[in-house]
């Protein structure tokens, strides 16, 4: 397993496991490609023998940073592999001075509160209606 900074020729891949995991609201090809153009943002794949397993991101502004999203392809769930990019996401945050990662998690995605808590973050408010489907949102940080 070897996470990496992703380049500009993964995007395709990514694209693709964006609309695998987030059906409902998938980031675009375009909305991933800009992420190129801010010098805030810090994107991982992870991979193994030259296939992307999953990805995240994070934008940083000042002692604080947004987790954008974190995605893992189906076999490779419950693998280690979200963990291994949560936690090269945060190493690079604190690197840059970051005391506080923040990130949104639907109400109903347990697999993934359950991983967020194993990783350190806790619960800290909720966002009432914050999806386009009236979902809510709860807000979880991590102190680094």
């Amino acid at each position: 397993m070897l996470i990496r900074r992703w380049k500009y020729e993964d995007i395709l891949r990514i694209s693709e496991i964006e609309k695998e995991c987030f059906p409902q609201e998938p980031w675009s090809f375009k909305m991933l490609a800009s992420s190129f153009e801010s010098d805030a943002f810090y994107g991982v794949v992870c991979e193994d023998c030259g296939e992307i397993e999953g990805y995240g991101g994070i934008t940083i502004a000042a002692d604080s940073a947004d987790v954008d999203n974190i995605a893992v392809t189906e076999p490779y769930r419950h693998s280690g592999v979200a963990s291994a990019i949560i936690a090269e996401l945060c190493n690079y945050a604190k690197l840059k001075g970051v005391e506080k990662v923040f990130l949104e998690v639907r109400v109903s995605n347990s697999a993934a509160m359950s991983l967020y808590l194993k990783n350190g973050f806790k619960g800290a408010y909720a966002r009432t209606r914050y999806y386009s489907d009236g979902e809510d949102c709860l807000v979880m940080v991590k102190e680094l």
